[in-house]
């Protein structure tokens, strides 16, 4: 049967909207609260901002055969145990029959500050997977096959993001592949890396600029980490573990 992947592309469109939209009016009341300490972090730390993909996503799910499952997104129930700490909160829980189907996460960045922000998700994304693939080993999850884990990363597309960025590091040369890149594209060599290491089943990167609020428009940098492979790899996932558990 042919993966159902439940026009995502004319869906996607809505969330980049959204995201830029809710981005905006978390601002907006914020200012009209008094508050400037939060700057650009006021539509971080909404918590809104990616509510458009989750929903997608969780289409997804239930278009391929587990229609049934439970599908978890409130913060008190998006808890998995972890190896190196207790617990670990996710975007997004799929399980079914007892068993963890899938774990994801969203993440987003907008300027100006690029350089901080990315150290700082490169350090939580490689982390996060260690620590679930390690309690996964352990049998945090009891006896299963591989969950599917997914990385989402959505980043502004604007000039500081895409020129190219120098590096100092006095004692050892940096990798060739980072020489020069782009904030965008050490995004995506991120996110290819952590696939080709396995540290995630799926890892993608969509860039959008922020004109985009009403158009939603987005784009990749690379087929092998665009949203397309993202939701295919997930539809494929969630098909077979449906095809397994029936």
């Amino acid at each position: 049967m042919a993966l159902n992947l439940v026009n995502y592309e004319k869906k996607a469109k809505k969330a980049v909207a959204a995201f830029w939209t809710s981005r905006d009016q978390a601002r907006e009341k914020q200012s009209a609260a008094g508050k400037s300490d939060q700057g650009e972090r006021a539509g971080v730390t909404s918590g809104k901002n990616m509510d458009g993909f989750l929903d997608l996503i969780v289409e997804i799910v239930k278009a391929n055969g587990l229609a049934k499952a439970d599908i978890h997104q409130k913060r008190a129930v998006v808890t998995l145990p972890g190896y190196f700490r207790p617990t670990k909160l996710w975007d997004l829980l799929v399980i079914h029959q007892g068993q963890l189907i899938a774990a994801i996460e969203l993440k987003s960045q907008v300027g100006p500050s690029f350089g901080n922000n990315f150290n700082n998700r490169t350090e939580e994304a490689i982390g996060t997977a260690h620590d679930f693939w390690t309690a996964y080993r352990e049998g945090a999850f009891g006896q299963q096959p591989r969950p599917f884990m997914g990385w989402l990363m959505l980043v502004e597309d604007a000039p500081a993001s895409r020129k190219a960025v120098k590096d100092k590091s006095p004692h050892f040369p940096v990798f060739k592949a980072f020489q020069g890149a782009s904030y965008l594209q050490r995004y995506d060599l991120l996110c290819q890396r952590l696939m080709q290491e396995q540290l995630y089943t799926s890892a993608a990167l969509m860039t959008s600029a922020r004109s985009a609020h009403r158009s939603g428009e987005h784009a990749p940098l690379s087929d092998m980490t665009s949203f397309k492979t993202f939701v295919t790899s997930l539809a494929g996932h969630v098909a077979g573990e449906a095809a397994r558990l029936g």
